[in-house]
């Protein structure tokens, strides 16, 4: 199986840092503030002073960056909400700010076992697709099918796949098994083609734009790519890493 056409490149100029220290989470912070309220308006720039953006669910985070390794310069962000062991019935921000509506896909699903992927983001700095868009938290413009052309449509934006990666990991280091997410109707799209399946359990919302609440079984996720392409599967597993019992 061939990967050099995607891990090899990627490795040249990026790599994945997890943002252990104070100093880096602050970089995830800042980066999220120059996404969030500059580039893309979610966020009022008044109230995040510092030039940070934070909330209330940092604390119970874990966060990964993506660095530009000739500038060292930060493209891309992406956290992992972990559950409250101490309280498995405190709300995500999924259930505080969406309508979940299809409660009965979540009844198998223990709360422990869940997180919630969220401020999946990257600089526009680093958005160099045909149809990217600065409203955009990925850089996916809601008709991208239609700006792109086929050979396009088949060169993956490799930062998203790469936060990915950052998430499959961040699950691995902390036994999660499911994720909730809120997501962009364009990028589920996107993602469906390839083999990521998310399952929508409510209604598109305005929630830092339209959005829709899903969820999704990590070890589903890396079926579904390793099916649809082996060599996107090799770099969101770490070549099988992470995950290897999912294909």
């Amino acid at each position: 199986m061939k990967n050099d056409n995607i891990i090899t490149p990627f490795n040249e100029y990026f790599e994945m840092v997890p943002a252990l220290s104070d100093e880096l989470k602050n970089e995830a912070y800042k980066l999220r503030y120059q996404v969030y309220c500059v580039e893309t308006g979610f966020e009022k720039p008044s109230e995040h002073p510092g030039e940070i953006e934070t909330d209330d669910f940092d604390d119970s985070s874990v966060h990964y960056l993506i660095r530009h390794r000739k500038t060292g310069s930060y493209a891309a962000t992406t956290r992992l909400i972990l559950p409250n062991n101490n309280n498995l019935d405190k709300p995500f921000p999924i259930e505080l700010f969406s309508n979940i509506d299809n409660t009965e896909e979540l009844q198998d699903k223990q709360r422990c076992f869940m997180a919630e992927a969220s401020r999946f983001c990257v600089s526009k700095d680093f958005k160099k697709r045909k149809g990217d868009s600065a409203a955009s938290l990925t850089g996916i413009s809601p008709d991208w099918e239609k700006k792109t052309q086929a050979e396009e449509r088949r060169t993956y934006p490799h930062l998203s796949i790469a936060l990915y990666a950052c998430l499959i990991r961040m699950s691995h280091e902390n036994n999660v098994k499911y994720w909730y997410a809120v997501m962009e109707p364009a990028l589920i799209r996107f993602f469906t083609t390839l083999g990521i399946y998310f399952i929508g359990i409510g209604p598109v919302t305005d929630y830092h734009g339209m959005r829709r609440p899903c969820v999704i079984k990590v070890s589903d996720l890396l079926a579904g790519v390793y099916e649809k392409n082996p060599a996107i599967w090799a770099m969101m597993s770490s070549e099988g890493r992470y995950g290897q019992d999912t294909h």
